[in-house]
């Protein structure tokens, strides 16, 4: 496997509007690619996905990131390209990891334009050394309601070409029980695998007793899907040898499809990796939720949970202009215009990892604007170049 593609709606998540004090509420639906697991399970991988993460009684952040885990450290940055990534508006996007020509490292793309590459992945071996994943990982589901989130995924083989995993080699894991009669909301999952004779569709749901309030009057109802046309209007009718009015309307209705029918996409999303003109950032200021109430305690305390530091081992910098984020060697290019909070640590995390691993120090930057996360570094590869 040399590369990982997988598709899904922003749907709305929604939070109780109450106080949860320091507990980290947080909903990720993501695919995850570990292009070597010959040492284990836990192996060096690429994760991309969409993230929502209640921040205060009745504010929330939403949108999508990338992160490279391994066994040194990691690093997580927001993502800011595409159309409309931070809005709930059901919309279709994909995300992909692909392997750079040379070398042992992953070009990480999200609606079929480059967002980053990796630096610390180990190299592909032949034979079942490596693995996908798709899935949605919920800490406090009590606060959170979920609606069904369509989640499909293929692969790419060593011969670059794109498959459906075949069901064989499928297997599923939900640790919450499924709702039923005997098991009922906000603790457990609604959950279908549909599939013949290859993976085609995880749909999953987290429910809650009942509707749960939203974070924001604008999430309240999702905004109407725009039609792709009108994003592909003004475009040529040919970018980077992809078709661009084929892919606009690939994407609004089969996106699973557009690596096999749109011309020029299969092609493009292995060489020149910039293929959705309509995704392309403008250079003007990024779409974000309505502003927030952002604190020193606020951040401090969302640090503290989120990288298991105690919040008195934390130093927190007040925001810093865009032309200082500029500057600083690891900003991600579609986030490094936001004004940030800046904390940093020495003490020992298991950075935003799952695992039972610890790791010396964390930076992370936080928007001054919504208090989103806009990256994050922990222990090796905050001083990856």
């Amino acid at each position: 496997m040399i590369g990982g593609f997988a598709t899904w709606r922003n749907i709305p998540i929604t939070f109780d509007q109450v106080d949860t004090g320091s507990t980290t509420v947080q909903v990720a639906n993501y695919m995850r690619v570990s292009p070597n697991t010959s040492s284990g399970p836990l192996a060096p991988n690429i994760e991309i996905g969409l993230y929502a993460e209640k921040t205060g009684k009745t504010t929330h952040t939403y949108g999508p990131r990338w992160s490279e885990l391994t066994t040194s450290g990691g690093r997580t940055t927001a993502i800011k390209a595409g159309v409309n990534p931070t809005k709930p508006d059901k919309r279709n996007h994909t995300y992909m990891t692909v392997r750079q020509d040379s070398g042992n490292q992953w070009d990480v793309l999200y609606d079929f334009n480059k967002v980053g590459s990796t630096t610390k992945q180990l190299k592909v071996l032949g034979g079942n050394t490596n693995r996908i994943d798709v899935g949605l990982e919920v800490m406090g589901p009590k606060y959170i309601n979920i609606p069904s989130i369509a989640n499909r995924m293929q692969f790419m083989t060593g011969n670059k070409v794109w498959q459906q995993v075949a069901t064989p080699n499928v297997a599923k894991s939900v640790t919450l029980p499924v709702c039923s009669t005997t098991h009922k909301p906000p603790n457990c999952f609604t959950t279908k695998l549909t599939d013949n004779s290859k993976f085609t569709q995880w749909t999953v749901s987290k429910p809650r007793r009942q509707a749960a309030a939203t974070a924001s009057p604008a999430a309240a109802t999702a905004a109407p899907t725009h039609s792709r046309d009108a994003a592909a209007a003004g475009l040529s009718a040919t970018f980077n040898g992809v078709d661009q009015q084929a892919l606009q309307a690939c994407l609004e209705n089969d996106p699973d499809s557009c690596l096999a029918s749109v011309p020029g996409l299969s092609e493009c999303v292995v060489t020149v990796r910039v293929c959705n003109a309509a995704a392309v950032p403008s250079g003007g200021p990024s779409e974000e939720a309505a502003a927030a109430d952002i604190s020193a305690s606020d951040i401090r305390a969302r640090a503290a949970a989120a990288f298991g530091v105690p919040s008195d081992a934390l130093a927190v910098k007040p925001p810093t202009s865009p032309s200082a984020l500029k500057a600083h060697p690891h900003a991600a290019d579609s986030s490094s215009g936001d004004a940030a909070w800046t904390v940093t640590s020495t003490s020992s995390t298991p950075g935003l990892q799952r695992t039972d691993r610890r790791f010396d120090g964390f930076t992370a930057r936080y928007s001054a604007h919504t208090g989103a996360l806009l990256e994050a570094c922990w222990g090796d590869l905050c001083d990856a170049s």
